[in-house]
């Protein structure tokens, strides 16, 4: 939720984020007016409490024989005061759930616009050549016996895969690699739950315009995280965080699970868009100061692996329009997808500000001693989807694939994975 004071004292600002969104701009009138309310129904409530007190304190005060009087003035006082806290609750839930529809303030800098509107802000590395016809991952992942597409969609429907043999060792390498880029980097590793409760998935904004791809337990009122930033954005709920020594940092490992949700016929081939796969995920708590300063370390991180990995990639800025509706900016790391000659989202690291952990009254006390809310980030460290990435551009013209160095002593040493027969 952004901060009512902003809201009050820069309205002008939010209008300008929400128009580069290109969300609903009157809401914004509605939520001035909606808190306005709510203020003035808190200070009705007030007035009468203050009241109710001053005249408890007289009829306690009162002779025996006029107290009998007073107690029908203070049953009434009493029915009035119930009646203006009802009013001022009312209120205040209203205020909340128009204030909730207004998405994260954007960052100045962010373009303005849709998917296709980003900033392109570099790529790195040679992309790969071949002198024979490439094939594509799961081509390869089946002569390698890594990935069995048909029984998993046998077993659970499509979008669903096994990934078997070296498959399942290089996604393992791949996860185990980056939890110790994160270890290096002083992050504490959690593994997460992969059920919330309502409250916690709608704190972290994934309940918006998303909702559509978040799996539900009707029967046990949860939900099933698309990604451990969930989980992690939980973990502190309610609490007021010891930030005296630096962020504090977290890298989750957990099974993700999305809908996919109006992406019929994208991407049905191979393990690029699917319901089930395994992240591993960093959050960050941090003094909203150190926000953007934290951001750029998060996305250092991440480049830091693909460039261990050789994969050649772009880093782009976000539009506005293509975020999510907690992120203040947002940064996309695309690999290169040879047999697709495109660069296809890898990984991304968002900026949410105090968004999430005003939902979630997750604070920090201050220099003054007072308490005030964190600035949360999360970023993708290591996914499923890097494989296809990985397999494509390091295969060779009989189908094996080369492994990166750095996976290799989590492999055994093993250097070529090779074609089963």
């Amino acid at each position: 939720m952004i901060d009512p004071v902003l809201l009050r004292e820069n309205p002008d600002l939010v209008r300008r984020s929400q128009e580069a969104r290109g969300s609903r701009v009157d809401i914004v009138d509605e939520a001035i007016e909606a808190d306005a309310a709510r203020r003035r129904a808190i200070g009705v409530y007030e007035e009468l409490r203050a009241e109710q007190n001053a005249f408890s304190k007289k009829v306690a005060q009162a002779p025996k024989d006029e107290k009998k009087a007073l107690i029908a003035e203070v049953q009434q006082l009493a029915a009035r005061v119930k009646e203006a806290q009802r009013a001022a609750s009312d209120a205040e839930e209203s205020f909340t759930a128009t204030a909730r529809a207004i998405e994260n303030i954007v960052i100045d800098g962010v373009p303005s616009g849709g998917e296709d509107d980003f900033t392109l802000l570099r790529t790195e590395g040679e992309l790969p050549t071949f002198d024979f016809a490439p094939r594509d991952h799961l081509e390869l992942g089946e002569k390698l016996d890594a990935i069995d597409m048909a029984r998993g969609t046998k077993v659970s429907g499509a979008r669903f895969y096994y990934l078997k043999g070296i498959g399942a060792r290089l996604e393992l390498a791949l996860m185990n690699l980056g939890l110790d880029r994160a270890l290096e980097a002083g992050f504490t590793p959690l593994i997460t739950p992969t059920l919330v409760k309502p409250e916690i998935m709608a704190g972290t904004g994934f309940l918006g315009e998303h909702a559509a791809e978040v799996y539900k337990l009707e029967a046990d009122d949860l939900y099933l995280t698309g990604t451990s930033e969930v989980a992690l954005a939980g973990y502190h709920a309610d609490e007021i965080v010891d930030l005296s020594n630096g962020p504090l940092r977290y890298a989750g490992w957990s099974t993700c699970y999305r809908r996919e949700a109006g992406s019929h016929g994208k991407d049905t081939r191979g393990i690029i868009r699917v319901h089930q796969f395994n992240k591993l995920e960093m959050f960050v708590y941090t003094d909203p100061a150190e926000a953007e300063a934290e951001h750029e370390r998060l996305l250092a991180w991440q480049e830091g692996m693909l460039q261990s990995l050789g994969l050649s990639y772009r880093v782009i800025d976000t539009a506005a329009g293509d975020l999510g509706s907690s992120a203040a900016r947002k940064y996309d790391v695309e690999a290169w997808v040879p047999t697709q000659e495109a660069y296809r989202e890898l990984t991304s690291t968002s900026n949410c500000t105090t968004f999430q952990a005003r939902r979630l009254d997750t604070r920090h006390r201050t220099e003054s001693g007072k308490t005030a809310p964190v600035a949360t980030l999360n970023g993708t460290l290591a996914t499923t989807r890097w494989l296809v990435a990985l397999l494509e551009t390091h295969q060779r013209a009989d189908g094996s694939v080369v492994i990166p160095e750095v996976l290799r002593p989590y492999l055994g040493g093993l250097e070529v994975a090779e074609p089963v027969a």
